[in-house]
């Protein structure tokens, strides 16, 4: 994935009944959990985070395992693959004010402007959130200049196979998205859900391109800024999410990186806190007066050792849900290099190990979800989990 602000105590109950109702299934049981609660595969109908299956299967950035990330065809198949949530998309935005999903605002590593000479002038060097890059950036093309780009994969070492799709979609915009939404829930005879991000909000507000009062106004027009709309709304910045607590009325998620690590918005504003004081019941408390629930990496679930092997399963997942926020955390990949060691098989760095092991192991802590670039492997994984 500042000062801490809430949206008044209307905001606030309808947000604690509808977490309450996420947290808690059938009879009472606390989601995800070993027993009774593993039968909690079925979803209610009425609506709101607990329409949703549990374990959520969400698919990152589509189905980036297969496709290159946030492309239309890549949420499409994540669709098509079984997954519960599309991550559509990570949100920057352009020169001229418009929001597009791209994984980063430096655009070289996912599309083929190094291919267009009459942008070779756009390449420069920026510091973004204290680390210096160089490529092109969203917020020096207009949407229109975007438009003439194409996807490619970002890490072909591990995805040779996708590079076959390189240069067959565009960049999506946000609006094509809530677009896309509908058409697809209407096509399919069922809800679709998205889960987009906030990328990098404190940066782009330095430049005048605040993100937040964009997104808002975007699901306003399209309906989608309620508690029960199928949106939910992401960020690696605290201060982000609270913003949007004062905007729209979405369920919320604050997304935490390794335990050492400081949130960008911290840093400027000298908060000296970091990740680990998050993840504290004080902090969690905190959290849970803005948010429905966290995005931590998995790391956070499960430690690894100097080895890379998973070792004891932390709190936090008990510790999270006992102040009434959900757990989706992130990314299972099947590829070796992204699998905990002991879950590994051979060295190849395209091979795939044992991801249903993994899968299993980060279920039975309790989480209420999961992103993982294989939508398809994480809905056989639950369907497993669920039914021993």
């Amino acid at each position: 994935m500042g000062t801490q602000e809430s949206n008044g105590q209307t905001g606030t109950t309808g947000r604690r009944a509808l977490l309450g109702a996420a947290v808690l299934g059938a009879g009472g049981a606390v989601l995800g959990m070993a027993g009774p609660a593993r039968a909690v595969g079925a979803p209610h109908t009425d609506g709101g985070l607990k329409s949703l299956p549990v374990p959520t299967v969400i698919g990152h950035r589509g189905a980036s395992g297969y496709r290159p990330e946030h492309t239309f065809g890549s949420y499409q198949l994540a669709l098509d693959l079984g997954a519960d949530i599309v991550e559509a998309g990570d949100l920057v935005p352009t020169r001229d004010g418009h929001l597009v999903c791209r994984h980063e605002p430096e655009i070289g590593g996912t599309t083929n402007v190094a291919d267009h000479p009459e942008f070779a002038d756009r390449k420069t060097t920026k510091v973004l959130d204290g680390v210096s890059i160089t490529g092109w950036f969203t917020e020096d093309f207009t949407l229109a200049e975007l438009k003439t780009l194409r996807a490619i994969e970002r890490i072909a070492a591990n995805r040779p196979h996708n590079t076959l799709y390189n240069g067959r979609w565009e960049i999506p915009t946000f609006e094509e998205v809530l677009k896309w939404q509908d058409e697809q829930t209407r096509k399919r005879g069922k809800q679709v859900w998205i889960y987009p991000e906030t990328k990098h909000p404190t940066y782009f507000r330095k430049l005048g391109l605040g993100i937040e009062e964009r997104v808002a106004k975007l699901l306003h027009k399209y309906g989608k800024d309620r508690r029960n709309s199928p949106v939910i709304l992401q960020s690696f910045e605290p201060t982000s999410i609270q913003r949007l607590n004062k905007l729209v009325d979405n369920p919320l998620v604050v997304l935490l990186s390794s335990a050492s690590s400081r949130p960008w918005d911290f840093v400027e504003a000298g908060d000296p806190r970091t990740v680990a004081d998050l993840i504290t019941p004080k902090g969690l408390r905190e959290i849970a007066g803005y948010a429905q629930g966290i995005g931590p990496t998995l790391d956070l679930i499960i430690p690894k050792d100097a080895g890379g092997n998973l070792t004891t399963p932390t709190t936090l997942v008990a510790d999270a849900h006992k102040r009434g926020l959900i757990l989706h955390p992130y990314t299972m990949r099947n590829e070796n290099p992204f699998l905990p060691a002991n879950f590994r098989k051979g060295t190849d760095a395209d091979a795939y190990g044992d991801a249903f092991g993994a899968f299993r192991t980060y279920f039975a802590t309790g989480i209420d979800g999961v992103f993982t670039d294989n939508p398809d492997t994480g809905v056989l994984a639950r369907e497993d989990y669920v039914n021993s």
